[in-house]
């Protein structure tokens, strides 16, 4: 698989992998490798980052698009990260009052539609 693809499976940031990752590919048996017993680079690049935006998205409990919302465009560090909760901008705050609102949403879609079925269910 290309690179790319690789990277984002294992959730890192492509351009801060190193190069003889960046230009060759991967097999699936090495990414299964990769997975299982991370070298130390790809350890360091989970644990500080630079993070791609989905990883940066769950780390800030917000959505991809309310990053770009936010003004967050480029890919952030674990560091970053934590001084962007502790300052919890009123961006930030909007956002996952958002995304509380938008899971609160799906889980009561998810329990309707479950009573549906055991009420269809019974009828049969």
């Amino acid at each position: 698989m290309k690179p790319a693809t690789a990277a984002k499976k294992l959730g890192v940031y492509l351009p801060a992998t190193p190069a003889s990752f960046q230009e060759g590919g991967v097999t699936r048996a090495e990414l299964h490798e990769l997975q299982a017993n991370p070298p130390e680079w790809l350890s360091e690049l989970r644990r500080n980052g630079p993070h791609p935006r989905p990883v940066v998205a769950a780390k800030l409990g917000v959505s991809i698009a309310g990053l770009a919302r936010g003004g967050v465009t480029e890919p952030l560090t674990t560091g970053q990260i934590e001084e962007l909760k502790q300052e919890q901008p009123e961006w930030l705050v909007r956002e996952r009052a958002t995304q509380a609102e938008v899971r609160k949403e799906a889980a009561r879609i998810k329990q309707r539609n479950k009573e549906k079925q055991e009420r269809a269910a019974r009828r049969s």
